[in-house]
């Protein structure tokens, strides 16, 4: 179960970062359960992204690697939640 303790961090972060970026960018928004899906997978799409480019998130279970984990998946789950959300916008 600890080898799975980042990854669920980083799935966890990425809905709260899909979340806040749904709320600051309220035209591109998905709405609560949109925005969190795409910041699920944007969270464990960065934080494998950030370890193919050799960038260390941590991964361990000290305090460094729990807010490696939280920052990959929080920015990766905004990142993509912001893009798909823009793209969507440029539709309309």
């Amino acid at each position: 179960m600890e080898e799975y303790l980042p990854l669920i961090i980083q799935l966890v972060s990425g809905a709260i970062g899909g979340n806040i970026a749904g709320s600051l960018l309220k035209n591109a928004s998905f709405g609560r359960i949109g925005n969190s899906v795409l910041g699920i997978l944007g969270g464990g799409i960065g934080g494998y992204l950030l370890g193919l480019l050799g960038i260390d998130t941590g991964g361990g279970m000290d305090i460094a690697g729990i807010l490696g984990s939280i920052a990959s998946g929080g920015v990766g789950g905004g990142v993509l939640m912001a893009i798909i959300g823009l793209i969507k916008k440029s539709f309309k």
